[in-house]
């Protein structure tokens, strides 16, 4: 089972200087983190839940959407993206590993209480950021050792594999 990693999605929206530099509405804010924290999934391969406040709104039930492979919720009216995370720390197998990514320190104590593993939304942030980095360069990297292969063979032996690939018998 993969690693679970819990994201308070406005509280680390609260730790990111680039909404706030670059004036974006909160509604830009949460589909730009959304989607580097799917690009940082992909790389990192963890399970990863994003979680959003809805205590403030009057949605009746919480949305769960899965979004371009992470699970992204909006909690219902009433509850809070704290509340949340708490139950899904409380409800993973023990010997799973948990992280939560927020800088609410009572969010933090109850969460370690529970067997996660806390992350400030800072570090967080900068993790997101070193890990996507890596990763594309990692990505450029197999590519360029991909296409080194062909540079690697004979004019004679492009041929013969060219033949092979449209299917050409040999003569």
């Amino acid at each position: 089972m993969k690693p679970l990693l819990l994201v308070d999605g406005y509280n680390v929206i609260g730790a990111w200087t680039v909404p706030q530099r670059e004036h974006l509405t909160i509604e830009e804010s949460r589909d730009r983190l959304i989607h580097m924290i799917a690009d940082y999934a992909g790389y990192s391969g963890e399970e990863v839940i994003v979680v959003f406040d809805g205590h403030y709104t009057d949605r009746p039930m919480s949305t769960r959407i899965d979004q371009y492979g992470i699970q992204v919720v909006f909690t219902r009216h009433g509850e809070s993206a704290d509340n949340y995370i708490e139950a899904a720390c409380e409800a993973a197998p023990k010997w799973r590993q948990v992280r939560v990514a927020t800088s609410d320190s009572v969010e933090q104590t109850v969460t370690m209480g529970r067997g996660a593993v806390r992350i400030s939304s800072r570090e967080f942030l900068m993790e997101l950021t070193q890990v996507r980095s890596q990763g594309r360069r990692t990505a450029s990297e197999v590519a360029v050792s991909r296409g080194d292969l062909l540079t690697r063979l004979t004019p004679e032996q492009r041929e013969i594999f060219d033949r092979m690939r449209k299917g050409e018998a040999e003569e």
